[in-house]
């Protein structure tokens, strides 16, 4: 069987990390090692793919910034479509992994592989896990049905949805979890093994673009002691505002009042939960604002600044978050 041609895009992180000693886990400096030195760390690549790499960014991914996902989006989409690459594999730092893969998965029409991997040690450690990372993305993206799912992330033998998957552990391999939705399946035996597939859209059936530039949009953690002075100020100039909301997306009375007004002249709120899991639902007691459903803070933070690339009409920016 003819190999697949994969095209790798390397954007840092810690999987790209050295540190001083083999022991040290957690001091290390990421983005530190070329594409070409990480794929010729694993040489059982060539036993599976047509391996071709670039180096997008060399940082760490708390570095990230918006710009950076709108030059790699289009990146990505220019690589999508040429007819000479199979599927799209993206090295990238933890930190804000699944922000950029929900970004991507967003933002980029195609039906071919993406998948994103990295890792939680370095590569100098003892027991990196970086390498077999790596192998089991290039594996998964030469699955050609996998784009069926949308920009997946592959990481500890498990994949996950760009939609649903969160970083839950500071340090361990296992970071990466689904929570309530779950993952999509595992690799085993050199491809993914998947037992579900998301139902909202994304890549190939996704109707919304990376524009030239984000709209502003502040999130907001409400606790206790949180004030409309506070609210008020992180509002100031932003086109929309997600609020990490206590339980079912509520909020302190007095942060409600501050919001009505800032929603009259535009301002669009958008209520998510600083919870675990759950979804947040439309009430009577905050009409007006739109429902994150399921979706993490950061990431309605990214759905909300798409939708309004498109529109600033509350209706159609709910019925874009029922959607996606």
């Amino acid at each position: 069987m003819e190999k697949k041609k994969i095209y790798v895009l390397a954007c840092g992180g810690t999987i790209a990390g050295r540190a001083a000693s083999a022991d040290d886990l957690t001091g290390y400096a990421a983005g530190q090692t070329s594409i070409d030195e990480l794929l010729e760390a694993v040489p059982k690549l060539a036993d599976y793919a047509d391996v071709q790499g670039e180096q997008f960014c060399n940082i760490d991914s708390s570095d990230m910034t918006e710009a950076l996902w709108l030059s790699l989006a289009n990146r990505v989409q220019e690589i999508a479509d040429r007819e000479d690459v199979d599927g799209i594999v993206i090295t990238h730092g933890t930190d804000t992994m699944e922000e950029t893969a929900y970004f991507l998965d967003l933002t980029v029409h195609t039906i071919k592989p993406v998948v994103l991997t990295g890792s939680m040690r370095p590569a100098t450690a003892i027991s990196a896990d970086g390498p077999l990372n790596l192998l089991e993305a290039v594996q998964a993206a030469s699955w050609t049905d996998l784009g069926k799912y949308g920009v997946a992330i592959v990481m500890n033998s498990t994949v996950h949805s760009a939609r649903f998957v969160e970083k839950t552990d500071t340090t361990h391999v296992d970071t990466f979890k689904g929570r309530q939705m779950g993952c999509l399946g595992y690799m085993q035996d050199g491809r993914p093994r998947l037992y579900q597939q998301p139902l909202r859209k994304h890549t190939w059936s996704s109707d919304l673009a990376a524009p030239k530039e984000l709209p502003a949009v502040a999130v907001v953690y409400a606790y206790v002691g949180l004030t409309a002075d506070d609210v008020r100020h992180l509002a100031e100039g932003k086109a929309g505002l997600v609020l990490a909301g206590l339980g079912h997306g509520k909020m302190p009375e007095p942060v409600w009042q501050a919001l009505q007004p800032l929603m009259e002249q535009g301002l669009v709120v958008v209520r998510a939960a600083r919870a675990l899991g759950g979804m947040v639902t439309q009430v009577p007691a905050y009409d007006g604002t739109v429902t994150a459903d399921s979706l993490t803070p950061q990431k309605a933070k990214i759905l909300l600044q798409l939708a309004l690339a498109h529109t600033t009409d509350r209706e159609k920016i709910q019925a874009i978050f029922d959607a996606y």
